[in-house]
């Protein structure tokens, strides 16, 4: 098995701690660059159902698409899109 395969694995194996954790980073990381309207969509994210975090998670990637400067903060949003069926 390659590297490659075996961080895909870890990757996809985010439980709900985890992926809050993320979401938490990136609410700091769109704060830190003055994003305000991005932030909020994960203020208080901790214990919010599976389908109100989805929905925020679609939401700031919509908001963030054509937008290369912030291309971190996506690809943070996007590892967490990939683990949205671990939220239990």
């Amino acid at each position: 098995m390659g590297s490659e395969e075996r961080t895909l694995k870890l990757v996809m194996n985010l439980d709900r701690a985890a992926i809050e954790a993320k979401l938490e980073q990136v609410r700091k990381a769109a704060e830190a660059k003055n994003l305000s309207d991005l932030a909020n969509m994960f203020q208080g994210i901790q214990g919010m159902p599976h389908a109100q975090i989805e929905q925020r998670v679609k939401s700031a990637l919509k908001w963030l698409m054509g937008k290369p400067e912030h291309n971190q903060i996506l690809a943070q949003l996007e590892l967490v899109e990939i683990n949205l069926p671990n939220l239990k």
